[in-house]
């Protein structure tokens, strides 16, 4: 954890988005947002994806995602609690391997937090993606140059 209202994790255990639902959950606050990516059977180049493989170096990850929860309170100081997973090593179909949970005392402010943790996350985090189908695995064609958290 980074503090008492952020909880970052880079991990190659399973995530539970219901422990991270019920993390940010305060008594001030109306609104949690939990996102979740699960991992599908094609991806835009391919079908029959079987699973997903992530590589990172996760003490660098840990430090990019706290860059973008940085980045969410910056542009909306009425968050509250924060929790950012994401998973490395292979990960199973309908499985999760990213979840984000944030509270706050109203639904608008969490709805943009979530969304935006999400999407600095696939542009800031290097982590790489390989896919997996019966037969073989290649890395993942959907990649984007690496930027900063305070320029998404």
């Amino acid at each position: 954890m980074c503090s008492t209202s952020d909880w970052i994790s880079v991990t190659e255990n399973p995530l539970s988005s219901n422990a991270l639902s019920n993390w940010v959950i305060r008594p001030n606050c109306g609104a949690v947002v939990t996102f979740s990516g699960i991992v599908r059977d094609h991806s835009s180049y391919r079908t029959n994806v079987t699973a997903l493989e992530y590589d990172s170096n996760a003490e660098l990850a840990e430090q990019r995602l706290r860059d973008v929860v940085v980045e969410a309170r910056r542009r909306w100081p009425a968050l509250e609690r924060v929790a950012v997973h994401h998973r490395i090593g292979r990960v199973d179909l309908s499985i999760s391997t990213v979840v984000i949970a944030v509270s706050a005392p109203h639904r608008d402010t969490a709805f943009e937090a979530a969304q935006f943790c999400i999407d600095a996350l696939k542009k800031t985090v290097p982590m790489w993606k390989r896919e997996l189908w019966e037969g073989g695995s290649a890395w993942s064609n959907e990649t984007s140059p690496i930027g900063n958290a305070r320029d998404q």
